[in-house]
């Protein structure tokens, strides 16, 4: 039973980090939420995910520029 919940997080954090990655705006509660279910191991995926979206911008939004400085100590 328990590996099945491992699954399910780990398909419902996948999801996430691809609704993030493709929603030009994703909403605060979607990033909150993906934010609880991360493992330290998937940190970098998703940092990689918000970095990209600021890159893409010319005025990046404050709060995705510090939900980034936040995972920034996350994965070490």
């Amino acid at each position: 039973m328990e590996q099945k919940n491992v699954d399910t997080r780990a398909r419902i954090v996948d999801l996430l980090i691809d609704k993030v990655a493709e929603d030009p705006f994703p909403s605060i509660p979607m990033m909150a939420l993906l934010e609880e279910l991360l493992e330290p191991d998937e940190v970098p995926a998703y940092a990689a995910v918000l970095m990209q979206k600021i890159s893409e911008t010319t005025y990046p939004s404050v709060s995705m520029l510090a939900r980034l400085a936040s995972l920034a100590g996350a994965d070490e």
